[in-house]
């Protein structure tokens, strides 16, 4: 095998790593990155960029169904061909672009995923190769369910992909990824059942928003199983059998696909880190505030990789961020994660900044909840949507804003004003006396802090 030595040898070409390796380079070091799968990372490629695209197709059919008999005469028909050749117009010169730009920065590219042979060394592409630092950004992976016939099962970016919609399918989970597409799947016209171990979805979100996008949700005919453990699958002729216990009792469910969406865990199991002294645990490789491994000091980890904080596509690029610049110079950069906000793009939106009601009033003394249903209000009805409403925390002591949710059919945009006020750390007082466009889901922003119920 030939050996060759870099001072930076990244793992991964999402966000994070294409980041950190950018940083590097211009720091005049010599950066070589590698990734199993085509360069420029999940959700460029196969994950959030593509899913969005997809689903403005099915939110045009929802308004337009909506709005059908009051000034629309009919349901527009997708030429799901043409909306898949669309999204790939974006997705397709990813990899060659990302590939380009990396090379015209000189660092040096390797298409595999390299395993950890020595502290200092890996083994890729049949070469060994060694470096001064590593940077391991290599993202999250679909969970494998270990069960009977899960090799039946698909994914989500098996749902991106998608040739034409499916008379029917199941989703094995209800997190943000199976409620996105239950939703764009049911509004065009497949018949969708999530089978969910937990007695609810969307744990980490708002329940009393969740409670009412679920009622959505069954409203498009999807159909929700909780306290479902799936324990088989088995192909028949044209569909899927899956074999489930529910309420102490063995049932089966047919569909045509299957897609397991029961979340995503580190992907670092092929990088055999043990070899290498690299400590990880269930949420990813241990790391400190500069985002060095804990047990392994010229290694850094960063993205959804990384144990220090939640899967977004915006922290990924922080960390990689951060890590780059210790790299250049050590300890120079802390991770202070931020006021991030997060959506679930149904229709409508769920979306979340800041503290949930529980973890608020586990913190100050006194909680103002203001929270309530806003289906009534002007920027609803106009749209003739039936799904609105809110919850936003403050602490009562400062009258500062600590966490706002909100599910509307603009809460993916509403959220980042939130997102702005908690950062800053706006009081109600001082929200309210800011200047919103009219009419608008600014303005209701301001008309939710008004009575605490």
């Amino acid at each position: 095998m030939k050996n060759k030595h870099y001072n930076v040898f990244i793992i991964g070409s999402g966000v994070a790593g294409q980041t950190a390796a950018e940083i590097c380079r211009k720091n005049n070091l010599t950066v070589a990155i590698a990734d199993n799968r085509e360069f420029g990372g999940t959700c460029a490629n196969r994950g959030c960029d593509s899913k969005r695209i997809l689903l403005q197709f099915s939110k045009l059919v929802y308004r337009s169904r909506n709005l059908k008999g009051i000034g629309v005469k009919r349901v527009p028909k997708l030429n799901w061909k043409k909306v898949q050749k669309f999204k790939r117009s974006f997705s397709n010169p990813i990899p060659p672009n990302t590939e380009e730009k990396l090379t015209d920065l000189g660092i040096a590219l390797y298409h595999q995923s390299p395993k950890f042979i020595s502290e200092n060394q890996v083994e890729v592409e049949g070469k060994v190769v060694s470096a001064d630092h590593f940077i391991i950004a290599t993202g999250n992976i679909p969970r494998e369910l270990d069960i009977e016939g899960k090799e039946f099962l698909k994914v989500s970016e098996d749902v991106l992909d998608l040739k034409k919609i499916p008379k029917s399918i199941i989703f094995i989970g209800s997190g943000y990824i199976a409620m996105e597409f239950a939703c764009m799947l049911a509004t065009l016209g497949c018949k969708v059942t999530i089978l969910e171990r937990d007695n609810t979805s969307l744990a980490n979100f708002d329940q009393y928003l969740v409670k009412k996008l679920i009622a959505k949700l069954e409203s498009l005919g999807v159909v929700f199983v909780f306290n479902a453990d799936v324990t088989a699958i088995k192909k028949l002729k044209k569909n899927l059998k899956v074999s489930y216990t529910h309420e102490g009792k063995l049932k089966t469910h047919k569909s045509r696909k299957v897609i397991n969406a029961t979340g995503r865990v580190p992907a670092i199991e092929a990088l055999q880190l043990d070899k290498a002294g690299i400590d990880a645990d269930k949420d990813g490789i241990v790391v400190n505030d500069h985002l060095q491994s804990k047990s392994h000091s010229n290694v850094y980890a960063c993205g959804d990789v990384s144990n220090k904080s939640p899967s977004l596509t915006p922290l990924s690029g922080l960390q990689g961020y951060i890590a780059g610049n210790n790299v250049v110079k050590e300890k120079s950069k802390t991770l202070d994660v931020p006021c991030v906000p997060s959506t679930v793009f149904t229709t409508p939106n769920l979306s979340s900044v800041g503290y949930g009601e529980e973890d608020a009033k586990a913190r100050y003394k006194n909680v103002k909840v203001y929270q309530g249903d806003s289906s009534g209000w002007y920027n609803a009805k106009k749209e003739q949507e039936d799904t609105y409403a809110y919850t936003i925390l403050v602490n009562e002591r400062t009258d500062e804003i600590v966490g706002a949710h909100i599910l509307s059919t603009e809460a993916n945009e509403s959220i980042n004003v939130m997102a702005a006020a908690i950062y800053n750390k706006m009081t109600v007082k001082e929200f309210k006396r800011m200047m919103m466009t009219y009419p608008s889901f600014g303005m209701d922003m301001k008309k939710m802090m008004e009575n605490k119920e």
